[in-house]
Order: structure tokens, then sequence, then C-alpha cells
């Protein structure tokens, strides 16, 4: 039972994916610092509020409504998933990229003695037929 289970954390989806949230936490972080020290002080500059979920905040019947609080979560959202893009994701892209050109030219081309026994084999099999 433990030895199965050893095979299910060794075998690498468990692991990437945990350093997958542990990246992702990590940029969670450092987009919420970009979004609470700069970017959200800036939009609410321009609407002239001192905190972006104050903008576009109305009420009706009693019921309040926040349209600055959607857009702070849209705007985290937005940023955290082309940091993650742009910085893992593409990355890791053009490595595999790279990888699967290198694999097909290996796999393209046959190894120097592979293609000399070829050779050989075709000049006796050519020899063999003439009387």
């Amino acid at each position: 039972m433990l030895a199965g289970f050893k095979t299910f954390v060794l075998r690498g989806n468990v692991i990437d994916l945990a350093v997958g949230l542990v990246i992702g936490a990590a940029f969670t972080a450092v987009v919420s610092g970009l979004m609470d020290g700069i970017i959200t002080p800036l939009i609410a500059a321009i609407f002239g509020e001192p905190d972006i979920t104050r903008v576009g905040n109305f009420t009706l019947n009693g019921a309040a409504f926040s349209i600055g609080l959607f857009l702070n979560a849209v705007l985290n959202f937005l940023l955290v998933a082309s940091a993650l893009y742009f910085v893992i994701v593409m990355p890791m892209n053009k490595l595999n990229e790279r990888r699967q050109r290198v694999d097909d030219t290996v796999a393209e081309e046959p190894a120097a003695d592979l293609a000399l026994l070829t050779e050989i084999r075709d000049l006796l099999a050519a020899q063999s037929r003439q009387p």
C-alpha cells in the first residue's frame, strides 16, 4: 500500500502540481503587491477615489453594488494569469519545442556506424547478385 503511494507521489505529476501551486501562490503575492501599491492607486487617482474598490459604487433598494471591487478582482486575475503565462508557460513551451526538434533530428539521422553497416550490407548484396 505504501509502495503504491510512493510510486504515485514520485511519478512526477504530483510534484509538478505542488511546484505549480507554490509558484502560483508566490506570483499571486507579487501581483497583489503590484495591484495594491501601483495599479489600484493609479486607477483610483484617475477616478478621484482613494481606493479602486470605491469606483462605481451605488446603492439600489438598499443593496450595495461595487463595480470597482469586480474590476480589482479581474485585474488581479489578468495580471496573475499573464505573469504565469509569460514567466512559466511560454518558456516551457519553447523548451519543449527545442527538445522536440532535437529528438526529431536525432530520429531522422541514423548513427554513423549504422549508416556504415547499411552501406556495407548494400555493397555485399550487390556483389552477390553479380555473376
